[in-house]
């Protein structure tokens, strides 16, 4: 099993979105054949921050630029430190073990916040205490048990609240509680729950425009319905409460064969994707590129790392993409960084 998270440098700089790399389950072949794999941009290198991080999933930078990793399968919960700053890691501290799918991470105010399916935990002081983990405060422990979409990303907003989305708990279906298929946002303590999107199949990846506060998220589309239906979705939160369709629609014009019939009256209601990803490439975590170490062309637009599909004949996806935007809109989509497949 090789569990790598990469760093990707451009032009001198170091880009801070550590992606996620790979889990292979044969013979594991060595870093550096692996990396000449990989497809990047003329100027861009990539090379391993660490192979020490079984099973990453979100990722999260803290104030000292200590990086945090989520897991799924493992359980456990990550502080990865470069004391020395030659952006290689240097130790990997565990926070937390055997927790239920704990995915999804964010930090605050000095705290990391752990999502693991229904309960989420904050540890306090955490940078203070790496070696010796705070036992966890639980701040909400009502969410859904479902272990199916269960796993989280989650992430503080501009508005301080924290946003936790609540997949399907199934491949399609219309679920009786409406905190399913949506993304919800509550305050740091846990209160004031509420859902500001719904028709949302599952969506383990957003971030918020730089410019506009908007919220901006992947969603991945439902499976069986053929290789090249329905595509995975690229979605923008323009004002609170606005439906993306599921179970009823997906993508721009796809209506469901189990469920499209009940939703064609409410079709004016439904939010049509802001980009149409390709189909079954399983979309996770996307940011808006901000920073000063890319060349300008890559500022304020969007990255996607896409998982990889699972059942589709042929697979795609296994990489990471660039969405662009112009006043708004999305101008195109193509591929970043190519080759984990």
């Amino acid at each position: 099993m090789l569990n790598r998270l990469i760093r990707v440098t451009g032009h001198s700089f170091l880009l801070l979105f550590i992606t996620l790399l790979w889990a292979c389950t044969s013979s594991s072949p060595n870093t550096n054949h692996i990396l000449e794999k990989l497809e990047l941009p003329e100027g861009f290198k990539a090379e391993v921050f660490t192979d020490n991080v079984p099973n990453a999933r979100q990722l999260a930078i803290g104030e000292n630029g200590i990086i945090y990793a989520g897991s799924r399968e493992a359980g456990n919960v990550y502080a990865i430190a470069d004391k020395n700053n030659d952006y290689k890691a240097d130790t990997v501290y565990t926070i937390a073990k055997d927790l239920r799918m704990p995915s999804g991470i964010a930090y605050r105010n000095g705290s990391l916040y752990v999502a693991a399916v229904s309960t989420i935990y904050r540890y306090d002081d955490i940078e203070s205490n790496l070696a010796s983990p705070p036992e966890p405060v639980i701040i909400t422990d009502n969410y859904p048990t479902d272990g199916h979409h269960g796993w989280k990303f989650i992430g503080f907003g501009p508005d301080d609240k924290l946003y936790v989305p609540v997949g399907a708990p199934c491949n399609i279906c219309r679920p009786d509680d409406e905190i399913f298929a949506s993304i919800t946002r509550i305050n740091p303590d846990g209160t004031d729950r509420e859902i500001i999107a719904e028709g949302v199949r599952n969506s383990v990846g957003f971030d918020w425009h730089p410019q506009t506060g908007n919220l901006w998220f992947t969603d991945n589309g439902r499976d069986w319905m053929g290789d090249n239906r329905p595509p995975c979705e690229l979605n923008h939160l323009s004002e609170t409460g606005q439906h993306f369709g599921y179970p009823y629609k997906h993508g721009h014009d796809i209506w469901d064969p189990e469920f499209g019939d009940k939703g064609k009256a409410m079709d004016q209601e439904f939010t049509a994707p802001a980009q149409a990803l390709d189909p079954h490439v399983a979309p996770l975590g996307m940011i808006f590129y901000n920073g000063n170490m890319f060349p300008d062309a890559y500022h304020n637009q969007i990255l996607i790392a896409e998982h990889g599909s699972w059942n589709r004949t042929e697979k795609i996806g296994y990489r990471i993409t660039k969405v662009t935007l112009k006043d708004g809109e999305t101008t195109s989509y193509e591929p970043f960084i190519e080759g984990w497949l």
